[in-house]
């Protein structure tokens, strides 16, 4: 959900490829705030500060159909130290909110309407249909994906409820923080990765290569299928129920081959609570989809300077991914 417009059409987007990015960049997740300042030093990007800090349980609970902030006190009072710590406090900043908070979709389209507004009534008319709400009280954002056919295209749409999407604003503002960007986690760990085609981790991945990207938290599962810079499949479901991230991963691969036409994952990518799961789970995964699985580290995206990184336990170095990605959309190389 992204202020930005992209490739002359006035939509608002959650684009990992266009639009300048902010300086400082922070997440609201359901356990903790974080905060990342970003410079550039040579022309590399370099993180000048940042800080996280821990919620209270309950403090955010993210759902796509009710309010996600539950203690605003405590959200804004951890926001506010984690932005001290950093150095940010005051700056335009992006925001990154959880999946859990809306609802993607990927739309298509035989043919794509010349003008805007014609475009923008046809997604809007399309998604309407299959809305979790009114969509009147919607946020809705979109951006173009996949070609198909002749003069066919793919269209990534994001429906969220504006006061959901307000809320998480209001706590920013009143940290001292203008919420300038609003996207979505996952959407910016494939921004990281994209990124770090610059440095070590991306180096070998060309845009027409597969792959996937397993990005879990202790309350969703977000799969998401990448053919280059491309999205071509995103799921994200709670966790509850029977179903299990092994479930998902085999569904995920199914569609992968019976739909996509999938010659094979060149690579799958862990984040969140996945890039510290135990080897057997790492094992299971390649298995199961015959592709070597890695995860990504603060310093495959940028430097740092002025901060001690040995130690850092994984938990808090992949709270710096998501924000990482927002900051550095611009650097996608494409």
């Amino acid at each position: 959900m992204s202020a930005t417009q992209g490739k002359g059409q006035r939509a608002e987007s959650p684009n990992w490829l266009s639009g300048s990015a902010p300086e400082a960049a922070i997440e609201i997740a359901a356990h903790r705030v974080t905060v990342v300042g970003l410079a550039r030093s040579a022309g590399e990007p370099v993180v000048q500060g940042w800080a996280s800090e821990a919620l209270p349980p309950g403090a955010v609970v993210p759902s796509l159909n009710a309010l996600n902030i539950a203690d605003r006190a405590a959200v804004v009072e951890a926001l506010r130290r984690a932005m001290a710590r950093a150095g940010v406090r005051g700056r335009r900043a992006g925001l990154i909110i959880p999946d859990l908070a809306a609802k993607v979709s990927l739309v298509p389209f035989d043919t794509v309407p010349e003008r805007a507004q014609d475009l923008s009534d046809l997604v809007t008319w399309q998604v309407r249909k299959a809305a979790p709400f009114r969509i009147e009280d919607a946020q809705m954002a979109f951006i173009e994906g996949a070609r198909h056919g002749d003069a066919g295209r793919t269209f990534i749409v994001t429906l969220a409820r504006k006061d959901v999407v307000r809320e998480y604003e209001d706590v920013c503002a009143a940290a001292g923080a203008h919420a300038g960007v609003v996207d979505l986690a996952s959407f910016n760990v494939i921004n990281a990765v994209l990124a770090a085609r610059h440095r070590d981790l991306g180096a070998q991945m060309a845009q027409a290569v597969d792959w996937l990207l397993v990005n879990t938290t202790q309350e969703s599962q977000t799969l998401a299928i990448m053919r280059g810079d491309t999205l071509m499949f995103f799921r994200n479901r709670p966790v509850e129920g029977d179903e299990k991230l092994p479930d998902l991963v085999h569904q995920t691969a199914m569609y992968y081959e019976d739909r996509l036409q999938g010659a094979g994952f060149e690579r799958v990518v862990l984040a969140g609570g996945a890039a510290w799961s135990g080897d057997s789970v790492r094992r299971g995964l390649s298995d199961r989809l015959h592709a070597p699985v890695t995860s990504i580290e603060p310093r495959q995206i940028a430097g740092f300077t002025g901060q001690e990184f040995e130690d850092l336990q994984p938990a808090a170095a992949d709270a710096l991914i998501a924000p990482l990605g927002l900051l550095l959309r611009d650097r996608a190389g494409v």
